[in-house]
């Protein structure tokens, strides 16, 4: 298995930075390495989906769920979201960060509660800001500072937010989740999620990033502990458990020729063929997640 150095920086990278002494060392699967961010300039990012953001490295995180209440350290209740009113009743119910009321498995990708089955992806996170701001309008700032705001065209208070993709690294494994709330505590922290500083709250360590229960037993993490995190196109995102639930979800056969292990003809529409890669990416990425953890941690 080879490695890949994540190199302390901000910046877009094309290749993989040399190992140096003391730089935290990641392995991910073959096909879905990212190359590690080296230059200390921020570009433009294109439109392209094979993009490269920044990385954020050495963030604080907490964790959070859907259906959460309000506590001394979270004041704000999580039955709903900054986008959906409905978030636990659209995740199809609570939740349950405990250990033993939830399912973590990497041999079948099962991470998730229990009790049901969720009609979301169970591996979301938030973070802090918001770009809709009150009376249906985006934030002053949200069009200058948001990468991909121009080239979504939104509707005036539309959140261009909700749903985008992290990568998320704790050290030895990498995951993918979706934003779908604010915080810890800030809503207003552009200057972070999207810029090269570090996050503004003081509170829980200065967290930048509050992580779902999937999120914590897939990476192995617990409040307090840091990670790095960049976004990602979703074009970009491997098959995994993130994409078993909800509108991401990748059907197990996506056409009876896929089925059949037959490549779509050369004439095949544009979505027959993504629908076979997407297939073929599931199947390498299945059995890379069906190998022992000592396996991929070398």
């Amino acid at each position: 298995m080879l490695s890949l150095v994540v190199a302390a920086g901000d910046g877009y990278a094309q290749s993989p930075a040399t190992p140096q002494a003391g730089v935290p060392r990641v392995v991910v699967p073959a096909g879905s390495r990212p190359t590690a961010p080296t230059a200390l300039v921020r570009p433009p990012v294109p439109a392209a989906s094979g993009a490269l953001y920044p990385w954020r490295l050495h963030v604080t995180i907490t964790l959070f769920w859907i259906g959460e209440l309000p506590s001394e350290h979270n004041p704000v209740p999580n039955t709903k979201s900054s986008w959906d009113a409905n978030w636990m009743a659209n995740f199809g119910g609570y939740d349950d960060p405990e250990p033993a009321n939830r399912i973590a498995n990497f041999s079948s990708g099962e991470f998730r509660p229990k009790a049901f089955v969720p009609k979301l992806n169970p591996f979301y996170v938030a973070l802090p800001y918001n770009d809709v701001a009150g009376g249906g309008q985006h934030k002053a700032e949200a069009s200058r500072v948001i990468p991909w705001f121009e080239r979504l065209h939104p509707a005036p208070g539309e959140t261009v937010c909700k749903g985008r993709w992290l990568q998320i690294y704790n050290g030895s494994r990498s995951c993918y989740a979706q934003w779908e709330d604010c915080g810890p505590w800030l809503t207003d922290d552009w200057q972070y999620v999207f810029g090269n500083k570090p996050p503004q709250t003081a509170h829980n360590g200065s967290a930048g990033l509050d992580v779902s229960p999937a999120v914590r037993d897939y990476l192995s993490l617990e409040s307090g502990k840091k990670v790095h995190w960049r976004f990602v196109e979703a074009a970009g995102v491997p098959y995994g458990p993130w994409k078993k639930y909800g509108s991401t979800a990748v059907a197990t056969n996506p056409s009876p020729a896929t089925a059949a292990g037959q490549r779509p003809a050369d004439n095949a529409d544009l979505e027959t063929q993504r629908r076979y890669m997407e297939y073929l990416r599931k199947l390498r990425d299945e059995d890379y997640l069906k190998r022992p953890l000592s396996e991929t941690q070398h």
